[in-house]
């Protein structure tokens, strides 16, 4: 997501070069997640984020103005036509590696071998593979397989 909106609308970028750390500037906090999982999940107003999350509605109000600002939501009239509704935007749907990346990752090791945790299924039930990067001839990579390389 590098346009010239997200760059105007953020000059204090925590480390400028680095994605990941331009990402965790802009979804990075525990909240702004949440609302993007459960934009994923359906959830489309105001209530349904406060009542999924829990969040505070001050928090709510910020995180969802945040996320229109730089283009993960849009925000438009429900089909209804009485209130607003927010709709993830191709750059938010973009999250959803993420998003799949962190659940899966929570599966592995933020539950107790045997603990019951919601499953994310595909169109017909089945339980979505895990989520493993590999390379352009299809081997696994990790961390030791990898590096960065800067741009200074």
């Amino acid at each position: 997501m590098a346009n010239d909106t997200t760059r105007a609308a953020s000059p204090g970028w925590t480390d400028p070069e680095c994605p990941v750390a331009r990402t965790l500037d802009l979804v990075g906090d525990r909240w702004s997640l949440l609302v993007i999982r459960d934009a994923m999940d359906g959830a489309r107003s105001f209530t349904e984020f406060q009542r999924r999350t829990g969040i505070a509605r001050n928090i709510l109000t910020d995180r969802l103005r945040k996320l229109t600002a730089h283009g993960l939501l849009v925000q438009r009239t429900a089909p209804s036509g009485r209130r607003q509704e927010y709709v993830l935007t191709d750059t938010g749907r973009d999250l959803f590696p993420v998003i799949l990346t962190l659940r899966q990752w929570g599966e592995r090791h933020a539950f107790a071998p045997g603990e019951s945790h919601s499953v994310l299924v595909d169109q017909h039930g089945t339980p979505v593979p895990r989520l493993a990067p590999a390379d352009a001839a299809g081997t696994p990579l990790d961390s030791a397989s990898t590096h960065v390389r800067k741009t200074r």
